[in-house]
């Protein structure tokens, strides 16, 4: 078919409104004020700093845990939450900063996060399937993760429905020459495993900050997990408390401006800021507002992101709803919108790029009637600040809100329509349309004029199912790359929702040669050139200790060079993390190990040996005691050896002397019957006239005239009165 053509051109811009609704409850003003003392905003340093869980998945509608980006550091886990429709609010989640375990007991709901309880009743038999199959996660910390579903085997007849419905129909249409915009979401993979770590999503426990709230048990002395922890004995102050959040919230919103720059290096000029930027910013308890704390900040990540003519945009978890019937979630939505809201507006952006920064959100759950859904988001709607709904767009999902459902709601409110490629493929209306790409494309009038009606630019979300995905439930796991460009506009910005983030759109500008291809190439395996790490120095050998002959003065004067030794820097801070001048930053697909240094395995050290001392077969040296003990167990054992050689040749022995005799008396028998001569025939065959039988030095060995030794030295035990058996002729 032929190319489509693009998007046409936006209207002229429209006076920004800023009319503000009144603030939203207990979210505090911040003081000006900076810590005294700077915590450590390094996760790999403080056990305090945590990577936010929804920055590390492919996007907000992931729908498993191993969709998000693997930290070994973090050791972070999503559990698996079975309700599709939770009309839960991420502000109402009390404890989502401290590690839950999944409830051993399937039948009982979270306490926190406002979902109702079920009773057994009302649980289907697939729920129950799935919380069986999860119970071996039972006593694993892990974090609750809003929207997974599972990695749930799927039933015999979701297979069957799955293979019965008819293959997708996909458009031929490639958006070539592309001019648009690439995107991803959140975090940076290389940029996070560089040294020091950059990235905008550090979060924390609710309990951090409630223990950070004491002073240090040194406060001249930076904090220490183990060293220089919070003195809880002394009096807890909420300031406190607050200045380890903002410390940091400032390192993440530092951190921007090195993603931007490290994006525009290599052809990447749009990104999703994290939500968990501000850590519990719309809790309805430890909420706070970002200014003026952080407003310099994000000025000036504002002010680059103007400068490379990169978009921003963000993605409120699927907790905000304003369609739920709860008021207690409605609140938390509004406190969240408004959080939101506050932190694009501080950019300070241009007018276009200030229009351009929306707010993703999902309608949420259908709770059990869409239509009364549809109207309690029409009336919160209505309730929202000028400054959010100007912001504020729809995204169709992929588990209850098809495109069909939410464009006419967006053209009678006036919200422009994210259209997601990968849910729609999922959930559509088969009355009137096909899965696929073709049909979608029947309905791009529409959904484009939602967003020029605004001026503001249009974006859509691509991602894709992993390969092995049968059923819709399987499909909504996102694949962490994706193989090709949907048939959007070619000016489209597009947002790639993968695990691999960057990676995912670098592998799209290498098939397809889009702009930026020939910036980056492939990393070496383990090694990165654009870090600076420690020189290790030898240490300076001083002379043996004669503390008659060394002065006091020089000795310190040893000390106070090998302590001010600096780290050598190669590299200038601007470019650390950067790729370095060849760009390496390219990693295959599935070789994540490559972002980090490759253990190394340091064999044991052998103990250096003292003069006349030996080792044993473990490397330990051998004391006089040990010695002693080996010695009396060598005797043992050769004393053991000896009796052992004894017993098995005195058992020898008696066989061969019971042959003997048997042989001797069947011989006398035959002659006694044959001559009668009894005293002559006994003596020739060696028998004396008492009866005792007699054998030659040959036959028994150490015996004078071969008599026939006592049982003992036979090497078995025998009765006493085998000594006086008469083995003369009856």
């Amino acid at each position: 078919m032929p190319k489509r053509k693009g998007s046409a051109a936006l209207a002229q811009p429209l006076p920004m409104l800023h009319e503000e609704g009144p603030p939203p409850p207990k979210r505090r003003a911040s003081a000006p004020r900076a810590s005294k003392t700077k915590a450590l905003t390094n996760p790999d340093e403080n056990a305090n700093v945590l990577d936010a869980p929804e920055a590390l998945r492919a996007s907000p509608d992931a729908s498993g845990p191993d969709e998000q980006m693997d930290i070994d550091k973090a050791k972070q886990d999503t559990d698996f939450v079975e309700n599709a429709d939770s009309d839960v609010s991420l502000s109402d989640m009390s404890d989502i900063e401290s590690l839950v375990k999944t409830n051993a007991n399937p039948t009982k709901a979270p306490k926190q996060g406002g979902r109702a309880k079920k009773p057994p009743a009302e649980k289907d038999q697939k729920s129950v399937a799935r919380a069986k199959s999860n119970k071996d996660h039972a006593n694993e910390p892990q974090f609750l993760d809003p929207e997974a579903d599972g990695e749930d085997e799927a039933d015999e007849e979701e297979i069957q429905a799955a293979l019965s419905r008819p293959p997708p129909v996909n458009s031929d249409y490639l958006p070539l020459p592309w001019k648009g915009r690439l995107g991803y979401a959140c975090l940076n993979t290389y940029l996070r495993f560089s040294n020091p770590p950059v990235f905008s999503s550090r979060t924390c426990r609710i309990a951090s900050i409630l223990e950070n709230r004491h002073p240090l048990r040194d406060p001249n002395e930076p904090p220490h997990a183990t060293k220089n922890r919070p003195d809880k004995e002394q009096p807890a102050d909420v300031r406190r408390g607050q200045e380890f959040v903002e410390q940091l919230c400032l390192a993440n919103v530092r951190d921007i401006q090195k993603m931007l720059r490290w994006n525009d290096k290599y052809g990447i000029k749009f990104l999703r800021l994290s939500s968990e930027m501000f850590p519990f910013a719309s809790h309805e308890e430890y909420g706070y507002k970002l200014a003026p704390f952080a407003s310099e900040a994000l000025a000036e990540a504002g002010k680059v992101a103007a400068e490379l003519g990169h978009r921003l945009t963000t993605h409120p978890g699927q907790f905000t709803q304003l369609g739920s019937p709860r008021k207690s979630v409605i609140d938390n939505a509004l406190r969240d919108l408004d959080y939101h809201a506050e932190l694009l507006s501080l950019l300070r952006l241009p007018p276009q790029q200030n229009r351009d920064a929306v707010m993703i959100l999902h309608l949420g759950g259908v709770f059990g009637d869409k239509d009364a859904t549809l109207n309690r988001f029409r009336e919160n709607y209505a309730r929202l600040p000028q400054g959010v709904k100007d912001r504020l767009v729809l995204e169709n999902d992929d588990v209850s809100w098809s495109v069909h459902e939410l464009l006419p709601l967006c053209e009678e409110l006036n919200i422009p329509l994210v259209l997601d490629y990968h849910h729609h493929n999922i959930i559509f209306d088969p009355t009137q349309i096909r899965e696929g790409t073709k049909d979608i494309m029947d309905l791009y009038p529409r959904i484009l004029a939602t967003w020029k009606r605004k001026n503001i630019t249009p974006k859509m979300h691509y991602s894709e199912p992993t390969p092995a995905a049968i059923t819709g439930r399987q499909r909504r796991k996102h694949n962490p790359r994706v193989a090709t460009l949907p048939p959007c506009p070619p000016d489209m910005d597009l947002m790639i929702e993968a695990k691999d983030k960057e990676q995912a759109v670098f592998e799209l500008m290498r098939t397809f040669k889009l702009p930026g291809f020939n910036t980056f190439n492939d990393m070496l395996s383990h090694v990165r050139k654009d870090d600076n790490k420690p020189i290790k120095t030898p240490k300076k050998k001083s002379p043996k200790k004669k503390a008659k002959k060394i002065k006091e003065e020089e000795e310190e004067d040893v000390e106070e060079e090998e302590a001010a030794e600096p780290v050598q820097e190669i590299i200038p801070a601007e470019e650390v993390g950067m790729g370095g001048p060849e760009g390496r930053v390219y990693w295959p697909p599935g070789q994540e190990e490559w972002l980090r240094p490759k253990k190394k395995v340091v064999a044991p050290k052998k103990p250096k040996m003292p003069p006349g001392k030996e080792l044993d077969e473990k490397g330990r040296i051998i004391t006089p005691a040990m010695k002693k003990k080996m010695e009396k167990a060598e005797q043992d054992k050769v004393k053991e050896e000896e009796q052992d050689a004894a017993q098995a040749e005195g058992e020898k022995l008696a066989e061969e002397v019971e042959m003997e005799i048997d042989a001797v008396e069947g011989e006398e028998e035959v002659k006694g019957k044959g001559k009668g001569g009894k005293g002559k025939a006994n003596k020739a065959n060696g028998v004396e006239a008492n009866g005792v039988k007699k054998f030659s030095k040959s036959k028994v060995d150490g015996g004078t005239n071969g008599e026939v030794p006592p049982p003992a030295k036979l090497g078995r035990r025998v009765s006493g009165r085998t000594r006086k058996v008469d083995y003369a002729e009856e």
